[in-house]
């Protein structure tokens, strides 16, 4: 089954995929509607984060690298529905990034401050939730 992801620099020597961080774990998405995202792109670049590319590939290809890497994959169906308040976040990004400008390979970002991540994250659930 083909899957649209989120690539900086794709095809390059510093191609990297979009994740978010959520409670302590990486998340990849993996879109089956590439109108969903490019939509998520798009609410993306609205927040000056830097703006992906949407890449078809294989979503075995995707799950083998997350597998590999350490990171959660999440797909995200056409007409998708959250359920949850996690899920919410899957439908418009984090209000934060992290500076992919200069990756430091050697560390693990298991060993990054999660507190502010979390924090972050827990100020956008709660803005989320005075939208609805």
């Amino acid at each position: 089954m083909i899957v649209h992801v989120l690539l900086y620099e794709a095809g390059s020597e510093n191609e990297g995929i979009h994740s978010i961080e959520l409670n302590g774990n990486t998340i990849v998405l993996m879109f089956e509607n590439k109108d969903d995202a490019e939509r998520y792109c798009g609410l993306l670049e609205a927040q000056d984060f830097p703006t992906p590319s949407v890449e078809r590939i294989e979503r075995t290809e995707i799950e083998n690298f997350c597998s590999e890497a350490g990171y959660e994959p999440r797909f995200v169906e056409e007409g998708f529905v959250p359920m949850t308040k996690e899920d919410r976040l899957l439908l418009a990004p984090p209000e934060a990034c992290k500076d992919v400008s200069h990756w430091d390979t050697s560390k693990d970002p298991k060993d990054n401050n999660n507190n502010s991540q979390n924090n972050e994250i827990e100020d956008f659930r709660k803005r989320l939730e005075n939208l609805l």
